[in-house]
């Protein structure tokens, strides 16, 4: 509390809040993400390796290395994307953006996963057509070219591995993975066309290769979206935190509880809190409250209104905001109440 609060009444410090409409307590996740050069560097080594697989492929005719390097290409874009949110979520806040743009990285995951499913519906497409029709091609190309590869896709994954707390660092991660994974597949398919002649493997690897591509970034996509509609994150009971706010000293129940994600790497909450009476410290309270929600449950952004008032008849939204389930009433406030009336 500022010089001189001490002098004032504890109710006039709640009456200062309950004007205001809300006190805040802050504590947020400033987290370093990986540094953007890791990101330029992975984009210049898969964009020449993009080039190089698809100029082989096409003088070769191995649909393979051309599904290979369309799932490059996609990746390609995607860390451009990730960059580029990356950066944006660094932006401070402004008038137009009060929170700054910390779910810039979300869109860029979403992109991310959007586009793979696109390139891998068109890699399906022709695989599926020489899978019917087998040509024959060279398969020492192949071999010679992903092997390149296989070096630039788990070396620019490295790149990412320290930062896959981030989802947005994490989608790049699993993207330059299920690269290596794909080149991996072609490697061994340009190997058996070597030692067998089967040139059938060819598209039939290039099929195997986006099942394993869609199975990875299923979870990517719907972990964006998740976030992109406030879902409460995964691992975050409501109920739970409604619980450690309710037993909070002096606190008869709590409403209109609401947790969401403010970025990737950020989990914000607010809540209504009904004392029972006036607090000697409300801002004790309050930190109290937010050091409950960080250490329990990593919430680093937490606004709370305090209110007085009895827990059956609180502030008018909770009809349109709450949940379904009765308000949360400690059991030994509302007794010790009946009995003092």
């Amino acid at each position: 509390m500022r010089a001189g609060d001490h002098d004032r009444r504890p109710d006039d410090a709640i009456g200062r809040g309950r004007e205001r409409g809300h006190e805040h307590a802050h504590a947020h996740d400033h987290a370093v993400p990986v540094a953007g050069r890791a990101f330029g560097l992975g984009i210049v080594l898969n964009t020449v390796y993009v080039v190089l697989e698809a100029v082989v492929g096409i003088v070769i005719g191995s649909v393979g290395l051309i599904s290979d390097a369309g799932h490059n290409a996609s990746d390609v874009l995607s860390l451009v994307a990730a960059w580029g949110g990356q950066r944006l979520s660094r932006r401070p806040p402004s008038r137009d953006f009060s929170y700054g743009l910390p779910r810039a990285p979300i869109l860029g995951s979403l992109f991310n996963a959007l586009l793979l499913f696109g390139a891998m519906g068109a890699v399906s497409f022709e695989a599926a057509r020489r899978l019917a029709h087998p040509q024959p091609l060279p398969a020492l190309p192949i071999v010679y070219v992903t092997a390149v590869g296989l070096f630039v896709n788990f070396g620019t994954a490295l790149l990412f591995a320290r930062g896959r707390d981030d989802l947005n660092v994490r989608a790049a991660f699993v993207h330059m993975l299920a690269d290596g994974a794909s080149t991996s597949g072609v490697l061994i398919a340009g190997l058996v066309i070597h030692f067998t002649g089967a040139f059938w493997v060819d598209p039939a690897v290039s099929l195997a290769i986006v099942v394993l591509v869609l199975w990875s970034t299923w979870g990517l996509f719907t972990q964006s979206v998740r976030m992109l509609v406030d879902a409460v994150p995964q691992g975050i009971d409501l109920n739970a935190v409604r619980a450690t706010l309710t037993d909070l000293p002096g606190v008869a129940s709590v409403h209109d509880v609401h947790v969401w994600p403010l970025s990737t790497r950020q989990v914000a909450a607010s809540a209504h809190l009904v004392l029972e009476r006036p607090v000697q410290e409300p801002n004790a309270l309050l930190r109290d409250a937010c050091r409950r929600l960080r250490e329990r449950f990593r919430i680093g952004h937490a606004t709370l209104q305090v209110e007085f008032g009895e827990p059956a008849d609180p502030c008018g939204l909770l009809e349109r905001h709450e949940l379904s389930e009765p308000v949360a009433v400690r059991h030994e406030s509302r007794t010790s109440r009946d009995s003092g009336a």
